[in-house]
């Protein structure tokens, strides 16, 4: 799939492949302001993605947010990794490739997903470093 590959400039991140990712879908976040039910999406998609990417450890059976005191339950200190979700980015788009996605008008499964990338790349600051 192909994204446009603006470079944040010099540094470690510019051959990054949520580069082009970020490029087409953060724009997607303003809708945020005017969609709640988009920001519900976008973040159930984005609690999905990082939860295949950053593993948390459970005490006493607790699930999700039980006894952390945060929303999401992960602790400040387990943030998502570029690496980790670049390869996340690498194997989603591969798959959108093969299935011949096309992006829709509105918003549907892929659509929403690499929404939450973004917005988890910009929650991490996943490009800056």
């Amino acid at each position: 799939m192909d994204h446009p590959s603006s470079s944040p400039g010099p540094g470690p991140a510019a051959d990054c492949p949520l580069v082009g990712v970020v490029a087409s879908y953060l724009p997607r976040l303003a809708e945020f302001a005017f969609d709640p039910g988009l920001v519900a999406a976008v973040d159930q998609h984005a609690a999905s993605v990082r939860d295949a990417l950053v593993p948390r450890q459970r005490s006493g059976g607790s699930g999700r947010g039980a006894g952390s005191g945060t929303r999401t339950g992960w602790a400040a200190s387990e943030a998502v990794r570029r690496e980790d979700l670049a390869d996340y980015v690498l194997g989603f788009t591969d798959w959108l490739t093969e299935t011949e996605w096309t992006e829709p008008v509105g918003h549907d499964f892929a659509s929403l997903r690499l929404t939450a990338i973004c917005w988890l790349v910009r929650e991490h600051d996943l490009l800056s470093r």
